[in-house]
């Protein structure tokens, strides 16, 4: 690429400020340049990006707009970055405006990492415009898009025969942003999180994307899946940069996925993510010809890798055929635009 790739951010929550912020950083290397950004916040339209990333920016002349139509039209993107909610039927709507201007998309959407299963007629749909317009669209993350389903399907690569996966991650939600931590219920009763997952919509979402991920990747057609969700209770005051959690009150979750293949549990993925979690930690275990560990040990911290991986798919994204994509269909994820220290 020898001209900047120009960015235009759409989400302006945690996460799409975090990728503001890498993507001002890489300017400098000159491979990256943030064109616009979109929010419907009322809070944020109108205010230029460097006043909400705060530390005493520089106006970049990059202000909030709620009118994504108009800034695809005039800032002319390379690519959207995507990172407004986790559900693809509140958000295609989104994607498909950016695929119509020819844009590719690169979205935080954890339903969008693996759709088929969830939503077919959605997919579908969202793989049909990609290909009239030319662009390629994919979905991504840290988790899922790489620590339970990308990293552990790469896991098996150097397997000649492989007949069970299972991918561990244990994440101590105490240390990551604020949104997360509600995300999973730190600090509600019992009772109120059986309220809320009773909803459908609590808790981490993405877990079934990639088992299906994991699934299709080996070539193993699932005979049924059990998921749980439950709640893991704080046996002691915990308290974290932004709420605390009382003695039995619930911490955070544990979160766990089986697939049966010919009425074996071969495929299984365990989350727990909890504020105070011992030994947070990312792990693969495939059983195969050779076996292989993988532990990565304190973990994959997710806010800081949730952005980039993102950032790092806007190469891949660019140079994939048109299409609705997942990870595994684009090349290794690897680091993008990097100075290395001479020092």
């Amino acid at each position: 690429m020898s001209s900047p790739v120009r960015v235009l951010q759409y989400g302006v929550g945690p996460i799409g400020l975090a990728c503001i912020r890498t993507i001002l950083a890489k300017q400098e290397t000159g491979q990256l340049v943030l064109a616009g950004a979109v929010d419907i916040s009322p809070e944020k339209v109108g205010r230029d990006v460097a006043e909400l990333l705060g530390g005493g920016l520089s106006p970049t002349g990059i202000l909030v707009s709620d009118d994504a139509a108009a800034v695809l039209a005039e800032t002319t993107p390379d690519v959207v970055l995507h990172t407004t909610t986790s559900f693809l039927d509140r958000v295609h709507g989104q994607i498909e405006e950016c695929i119509r201007c020819g844009v590719p998309v690169v979205s935080s959407t954890e339903e969008l990492s693996f759709s088929y299963d969830r939503h077919p007629g959605l997919s579908a749909a969202l793989h049909k415009e990609a290909v009239k317009h030319g662009v390629a669209v994919v979905g991504t993350g840290v988790n899922p898009g790489y620590a339970m389903d990308t990293l552990a399907l790469m896991a098996t690569g150097v397997c000649t025969d492989v007949s069970e996966v299972h991918a561990v991650r244990v994440v101590d939600a105490g240390k990551r942003r604020k949104p997360l931590q509600l995300k999973v219920g730190a600090g509600l009763s019992a009772k109120a999180f059986e309220e809320k997952k009773a909803t459908g919509v609590f808790g981490h979402i993405g877990l079934r994307e990639s088992l299906f991920f994991v699934a299709k990747g080996l070539g193993w057609p699932l005979d049924r899946v059990d998921e749980q969700l439950h709640p893991v209770l704080a046996d002691a005051e915990i308290s974290t940069p932004f709420l605390t959690v009382a003695s039995g009150n619930v911490a955070g979750i544990h979160h766990s996925i089986t697939g049966y293949v010919g009425g074996n549990p071969l495929l299984s993925l365990d989350l727990k993510m909890f504020a105070g979690a011992k030994e947070p930690r990312d792990a693969v275990h495939v059983v195969g010809d050779p076996p292989v560990d993988l532990v990565v040990r304190g973990g994959i911290f997710g806010d800081t890798a949730t952005v980039a991986v993102l950032v790092n798919a806007i190469p891949l994204v660019l140079h994939a055929s048109p299409g609705l994509k997942t990870m595994m269909d684009l090349p290794v994820p690897r680091a993008f635009a990097c100075s290395p220290n001479s020092g």
